[in-house]
């Protein structure tokens, strides 16, 4: 299971990577993983306000369907158009060119999210 250091993790599996007041938000591997082939990715609408928590997206899969949960406040300021065409680009490289949406953060304060240590421990849990 890849589970890369250099970002955050909700319990509901997404990944949180911060940069300059951008997070940059997509689903782990071990969801990639857990959902099957992915085949449609509902996105938010870029300049939408998110709450962290708060349903935004939603992951289609063979098996089944499932909310993305929004990781911190903010504003959503991008979207990986690219899944729109290629929703298996999730499967592939859910770190990179997976990623899901954008948000402008209101705060750079990720401490409520998870470490990969602790995320590591929340997916063995659930696997």
């Amino acid at each position: 299971m890849n589970i890369p250091d250099d970002r955050r993790y909700n319990k509901t599996h997404e990944w949180a990577q911060e940069a300059d007041g951008m997070v940059t938000v997509g689903i782990s591997d071990f969801a990639q993983d857990q959902l099957g082939d992915v085949v449609f990715v509902e996105l938010p609408n870029v300049g939408q306000a998110v709450k962290a928590g708060e349903a935004v997206a939603v992951v289609e899969s063979v098996k089944t369907a499932s909310d993305i949960y929004a990781p911190v406040d903010g504003e959503v300021a991008e979207v990986n158009e690219l899944l729109e065409s290629k929703p298996e680009l999730i499967n592939e490289s859910p770190y990179a060119e997976g990623w899901m949406f954008r948000i402008s953060a209101a705060s750079a304060d990720m401490s409520g999210l998870l470490d990969a240590d602790s995320y590591r421990a929340v997916a063995e849990e659930d696997s």
